[in-house]
């Protein structure tokens, strides 16, 4: 009997953080969103969480929620990614933050790939004019993942990325949560731009697996990532989720592995 061919997934939304922070920050996530958390934190936790069911690279985050965390975490996610080949880096900005264009230029210098706002643990507009700086200085040089949507906060409305991406007209998002975690009917607003990616992660557990597709499909199944949004979810379940989506098999191929390739330039 053939032995199915091993998965080769790139997870496009994790979290990690210090192992001495590392507990009171996964449960900071938890009891923000009233979900109890299925994963660790930490680095090691996550490749071997997602080793079993074949994940072979992991974009990894964290987010400043005050502005003098922006060095150091950009710093520990930058070391994680020397230390472990399988991540790839993005590092946090903060609205309050000072100089953010030299920050981006050493995010750069340090081989991080992108940027990661949560504009409701950072408590601002995603369309505030704090953040232009942020946009304006990322505009054609890195993407900025953003938490998207929230059905108890505006913070980070679709609608407001949207404004935010006609006035940035060479900014490029990825709009994490389907383009709008629980917000399904604001994030069909960004479905269709070519500069919005979406991904998974924190979604497929809150919509059908009919709907899930054809959000998928409406948005463009070319800019859609694979992500489990760990701690959160774990892998295994994710997966199973994510394996009751009626896909093709060539969408699939897609969403697990190929987008991401092409996005990132590996």
């Amino acid at each position: 009997m053939a032995r199915r061919k091993r998965e080769n997934i790139i997870n496009m939304h994790c979290h990690i953080f210090p192992d001495k922070i590392e507990e009171k920050a996964v449960s900071a996530i938890g009891a923000f969103y009233d979900i109890p958390m299925q994963n660790k934190g930490t680095s090691e936790y996550l490749l071997e969480d997602g080793r079993p069911v074949g994940v072979s690279k992991y974009l990894v985050c964290s987010t400043a929620t005050t502005a003098h965390q922006v060095e150091s975490i950009n710093n520990f996610v930058a070391r994680e990614a020397g230390l472990h080949p399988e991540f790839i880096g993005f590092g946090s900005l903060h609205p309050d933050y000072e100089d953010v264009a030299a920050e981006i230029d050493r995010m750069l210098s340090l081989g991080l790939r992108g940027i990661k706002l949560h504009p409701d643990f950072q408590k601002f507009n995603i369309d505030d004019e704090r953040a232009f700086p942020i946009y304006e200085a990322a505009e054609g040089r890195l993407p900025i993942l953003f938490h998207t949507g929230d059905d108890r906060y505006d913070f980070s409305s679709p609608k407001r990325l949207a404004r935010v991406l006609e006035r940035f007209p060479k900014l490029v998002a990825i709009a994490a949560h389907l383009g709008g975690y629980r917000d399904w009917v604001d994030a069909a607003v960004n479905y269709g731009n070519p500069r919005v990616y979406i991904d998974t992660s924190s979604a497929l557990m809150f919509v059908p697996p009919e709907q899930a597709v054809n959000i998928i499909r409406a948005h463009g199944v070319s800019r859609v990532f694979f992500g489990t949004d760990s701690p959160m979810w774990n892998h295994r379940g994710e997966m199973e989720r994510f394996n009751k989506l009626p896909l093709t098999p060539e969408e699939r191929r897609l969403i697990l592995h190929e987008n991401a390739v092409n996005f990132l330039k590996l």
